[in-house]
């Protein structure tokens, strides 16, 4: 059964936060569960999130909502060990909308990190919005 892989102790980065005000915009709004926070980025191409847990993991799904209008159309879950390169594990494709959208991960190898990246987002100037982001799967010896 796969569970929730993000705990206390993974580590999190973002590509920006809108302004540099990460009180307001930052990043452990993605994972508070509470709807009414998000992580907002800058603008500029590319916006990503990377996450590095405390021990190897094999993803099954990715679940992330969206403000609409600040969504990415196309997304790309990349992986690798400890210290090895990033290598994509799958593309995903959310729409445009509020609703909380799940994107299965289908033989995801282990992996130490992980990086989320949210590119062609639906703003013209390239933000992307997140309310909240799950990444799902089991944990590996």
């Amino acid at each position: 059964m796969a569970s929730s892989l993000i705990c206390s102790e993974t580590q999190s980065r973002v590509s920006s936060v809108l302004n540099r005000d990460v009180k307001q915009y930052g990043k452990k709004f993605m994972f508070d569960r509470n709807e009414e926070t998000c992580w907002n980025s800058d603008q500029g191409e590319s916006q990503w999130v990377s996450l590095q847990f405390p021990r190897p993991v094999k993803v099954s799904e990715i679940k992330v909502q969206f403000q609409g209008g600040f969504s990415a159309k196309t997304c790309r879950l990349d992986g690798c060990p400890k210290d090895g390169p990033f290598s994509e594990i799958s593309p995903f494709y959310p729409e445009d909308n509020n609703s909380l959208q799940s994107f299965p991960i289908k033989e995801a190898p282990a992996v130490d990190k992980v990086k989320i990246k949210f590119e062609n987002s639906a703003d013209f100037f390239g933000r992307v919005i997140v309310y909240s982001l799950e990444v799902l799967g089991e944990k590996t010896s």
